[in-house]
């Protein structure tokens, strides 16, 4: 257990990125360095992690330490995968909280802005390369993309539909999905399922019994999140800011695009965005207490469920790695992914660049368009220099993240 402590502390320090840079670091300590994984035990693991809602680097770093030492292996890798990054971001948003407004940090945070839209637009080509290997699979990209910009769809019937449509669309071979081990009892499964989701809702069921409206429906939001989280971070991104910002007014857009660079430039998986949001919304309704109640809630909401998956299916990762089905329906959410990217950055550019947007309707159809007469020529400048160091000076992003921030500054200074 001490060795697993001193790995997996390193690895949670360490673990910047996104989770390409994690899963890289994790397959450098656990396969090639300690063994604890051979190379084949990692990628399926890795798939299986996919196939779960929730950011898969910090449930693989959950299995791993589950196959090293039980529950309680599991609960310390993925713990401490998230906290060194989860204590940064609170640091961050109580001072953004506080000193947000202040115009040299809104002259900062113009950079900012500008190459989180170049990051979106890389992340959307690596899921591009990776997702799109058939003409269905670009099909259902093409088609989820239309969905959440035209149609405006939910979130979660787009991944539904994506997945329907990516395990119909495989033929696997007769007899297949019957070619696995036997799994393991099942009954331990149920137990942790019921145990897992009393331990999730039982903070939703007191503050219902307490009255507490507004924690309770961060709760019931951040837990419906957590269900829905395929593809990773970028994915869920359009959804969470569609309700954040236009249905609950818990966040501005300039805020939400604000949570993501700082989420960008710390260590732990993406998601913790999320802890940001909850933090800015608690801050609005009732100050610093409140805050922090708040960005408590959402961390325990998101990650909890991590947890349930991990111990309640690890014992079937044989079993689930070898179903042809779901292993086509993982590739049409992936695909779907690819849509969802694409709406997402659609709609940070949008935001960013042009300070009025115009809606443009069409019977069923809306599409927001960009009003020409207010673009805004420096973030687009800024823009510019972040694709050029990003995509093909290929820089670290810590580093184009703080020069983009400087320029902003720098511009902003001189005018």
């Amino acid at each position: 257990m001490r060795e697993l402590v001193a790995v997996f502390g390193r690895i949670g320090c360490l673990s910047f990125g996104g989770p390409a840079a994690q899963i890289a670091l994790m397959h450098r300590e656990l396969v090639v360095a300690r063994g604890w994984l051979d190379e084949s035990e990692f990628l399926r693991a890795l798939s299986f992690c996919m196939l779960l809602p929730g950011p898969e680097a910090m449930q693989l770093a959950t299995y791993a330490g589950w196959r090293r030492a039980g529950i309680a292996g599991g609960l310390v890798a993925g713990l401490l995968f998230v906290l060194p990054g989860a204590a940064v971001i609170m640091t961050l948003a109580a001072a953004y909280a506080r000193w947000g407004h202040v115009p040299a940090v809104q002259s900062l945070f113009l950079g900012v802005k500008a190459c989180i839209v170049v990051i979106v637009i890389e992340a959307l080509i690596r899921v591009w390369r990776r997702a799109l290997v058939t003409r269905t699979h670009a099909a259902i990209a093409g088609l989820s993309f239309l969905a959440l910009s035209l149609l405006s769809l939910p979130f979660p019937l787009v991944i539904v539909l994506a997945a329907l449509a990516g395990a119909l669309a495989s033929a696997p071979a007769p007899g297949a999905e019957r070619r696995r081990p036997a799994p393991t009892p099942r009954r331990a499964m149920i137990g942790t399922l019921a145990t897992g989701t009393t331990l999730w809702f039982l903070p939703p069921a007191l503050l219902w019994l307490a009255g507490e409206a507004f924690l309770l429906k961060v709760s019931l939001f951040f837990a419906k999140l957590a269900v829905v989280t395929f593809g990773g971070a970028y994915a869920v991104l359009a959804y969470m800011a569609q309700t954040v910002v236009q249905d609950f007014g818990w966040v501005t857009t300039g805020q939400m695009i604000d949570a993501l660079g700082l989420a960008e430039t710390t260590p732990g998986p993406l998601i913790l965005v999320t802890e940001f949001i909850a933090y800015l919304a608690g801050h609005g309704a009732g100050g610093p207490a409140l805050a922090l109640a708040a960005a408590l809630l959402s961390l325990w909401m998101t990650f909890v469920p991590c947890f349930m998956w991990i111990f309640a299916f690890a014992p079937f990762v044989e079993a689930l790695a070898a179903r042809p089905r779901l292993t086509a329906a993982l590739a049409g959410v992936t695909a779907a992914v690819v849509g969802v990217i694409a709406s997402l950055a659609l709609w940070f550019a949008a935001q960013v660049f042009f300070a009025g947007t115009l809606q443009a309707t069409i019977g069923p159809l809306s599409l927001m368009l960009p009003d020409p007469a207010t673009a805004d020529p420096v973030a687009g400048g800024i823009a510019i220099l972040a694709g050029y160091l990003l995509l093909v000076r290929h820089w670290q992003m810590p580093a184009v993240l703080a020069l983009s921030a400087a320029a902003g500054a720098g511009v902003l200074s001189l005018a």
